[in-house]
Formats: structure tokens, C-alpha cells, sequence
């Protein structure tokens, strides 16, 4: 018949809980920082994903490919008008000479508009469902337009962010199951170093719970510990990432980037890391301890 039994203070230090001793707080900084970058990569990516459809859902390009200047600009003048009057349209910009010629000069030179360029239109749908009838009333007036919508042009780009998304979301389920894995086995190991100790408290009276609650806190101690490291490693990494994707200056590259609830989501990676660890080694222990007795 079991007695009795609490750990004191003094009890626990049967188990050595140095927090560098041993390979198991490094094993989970190891693992947390590699879900912290993953889980950033699944949330910068989706945040982008999100900014890249709302952009380029209803954004529509006309150009006029027409060698005649005159009948280019009057075709160009036809569209703007065919366009601002059906509904479902936002906006209707026609692009201007001057303009063209400042996105054309780092490649064509100061003169590149004496070689024959479409004229632009630039539309926002407030209705991505008017595209057909934008079609429709555009090549009656304009023969030698042509319609890009943005949204056809970039969907594969779009499924490929998606597609990374949900890798970067499959790599954190991985991280998961790879630290629960080194949990099983760091918590047996665990009991068969203390297999002794384990024996005489079974003497003085400890039930297989107190015991197992005696490991299940060193390895929760262990795991907030080397979680810690992991995301601080992991934010010094993202920050110093951060400051090299605004150095680039682009806006596809810019639009990757983690929002303020990114981070608080991040911040939980430890604390969700421990909670983990601390379930696995509870319900390894518990089995375990079954086994011995």
C-alpha cells in the first residue's frame, strides 16, 4: 500500500535540472527555431498572398498596339470613354507619353519613345465580373486593343505562394512531431538513468503520478529553456531578414513581410512548445511507469 507522499524542494533534486546539462534543451531550441522561421515563412506568405489577390483582383491593362500615332491615341481615347461608362468600373487611367517614356528610360535610353509603343490604359474593377463586358465594349470602339487582366497574368505566381504556404504550414506540423519524438525518448531514457531512484521512491510511498510529475517538470523546465533560445535566435534571424528585404526596394519582395499579429503568434511558438513537450513526457511517463511496477 502506497504512503503518503510530496516532493519538497529537496526532493527534487534527485534529478540533476542544470539547464545546460544534457542534450535535450539544445534538441528543443534546435526545433523551435527552425518552426519559428517556418512559421514566419507560412505567415509572411499568406500575408502576401492576401495583399497580392486584393491588388491585382480587379487591376486590368488596355494597350493599343497600333503603329499609326494618330489612330492609336484616338483608339486609346475611345476605350477610356467605353470603359468610364459601364458599371462596375472603379477608375480608368490612360497613361500618359511622359510617363511611358520614365518607365521605358533605364531601358530604351532618353529617345526611346521615337520607336512606335501601345498607348496604356490602366483599370480597376470595382466588379472583377465586368471584365467581360470591359472586353465587349472595348474591341467595339478599339480594334487593335488588347485586354490583360492581371489577376490571369499572376495566378501562377499566386498558386505558388499558395503552394509555399502550405509547405512552410506542413514544415511546423513536422517540427511538432520530430520534438514530441525527442521528448518519448529523452523521457525513457530519462527513467532508465534514474531506474534506482525511481525503485526507492516506489518504496517510500510515491504513486506512479507523483514520479511521473518529478520528470514531467525537469523536461517542462528543459523545454521552456531551450525554447527560449530557439526564439530569440529565430527573431534575431527574422529581423536581420527584414532589414535585407527593405533594402531591395521591391514591392513583390516588400510585400513579404510579417504584421504585428504574425509576431504575437510567433511569441506563443515556445510556450506552445513546452505545453507539447510536457503533454508528451506526461503520457510516456505514466505508460511507462505502468510497465515497471
Amino acid at each position: 500500500m502506497n504512503l503518503p507522499f510530496a516532493f519538497t524542494a529537496a526532493d527534487r533534486r534527485l534529478l540533476p535540472e542544470g539547464r545546460a546539462a544534457g542534450p535535450m534543451p539544445w534538441v528543443i531550441a534546435i526545433m523551435v527555431f527552425l518552426t519559428v522561421l517556418a512559421a514566419a515563412a507560412g505567415l509572411a506568405l499568406a500575408g502576401s498572398a492576401r495583399a497580392l489577390g486584393d491588388q491585382i483582383a480587379g487591376r486590368v491593362t488596355i494597350q493599343i498596339v497600333e503603329a499609326d500615332r494618330v489612330a492609336r491615341n484616338a483608339q486609346a481615347e475611345a476605350a477610356v470613354r467605353a470603359a468610364r461608362a459601364l458599371p462596375g468600373v472603379a477608375t480608368v487611367h490612360r497613361i500618359g507619353d511622359d510617363e511611358i517614356a520614365r518607365l521605358l528610360e533605364p531601358w530604351l535610353g532618353p529617345g526611346g519613345l521615337e520607336l512606335p509603343v501601345p498607348a496604356l490604359v490602366d483599370i480597376d474593377l470595382g466588379d472583377p465580373a465586368a471584365l467581360p463586358r470591359l472586353k465587349a465594349a472595348v474591341a467595339a470602339v478599339a480594334p487593335a486593343a488588347r485586354i490583360d487582366a492581371h489577376a490571369q497574368a499572376l495566378a501562377p505566381l499566386r498558386d505558388l505562394v499558395g503552394s509555399l504556404r502550405w509547405l512552410a504550414g506542413l514544415l511546423v506540423l513536422l517540427m511538432a512531431i520530430a520534438t514530441a519524438a525527442c521528448v518519448v525518448l529523452a523521457a525513457r531514457a530519462a527513467l532508465n538513468t534514474h531506474r534506482e531512484t525511481i525503485d526507492v521512491l516506489h518504496l517510500l510511498g510515491a504513486t506512479d503520478i507523483q514520479i511521473a510529475r518529478l520528470f514531467q517538470r525537469r523536461i517542462a523546465l528543459d523545454a521552456l529553456f531551450g525554447g527560449g533560445l530557439g526564439f530569440a535566435a529565430g527573431a534575431l534571424v527574422l529581423i536581420l531578414l527584414a532589414g535585407r528585404i527593405g533594402a531591395v526596394g521591391s514591392e513583390l519582395v516588400g510585400s513579404v513581410r510579417l504584421e504585428p499579429a504574425g509576431w504575437l503568434a510567433l511569441a506563443a511558438v515556445p510556450m506552445a512548445g513546452a505545453l507539447l513537450a510536457t503533454a508528451a513526457a506526461r503520457l510516456t511517463l505514466e505508460r511507462a511507469l505502468r510497465r515497471i511496477l
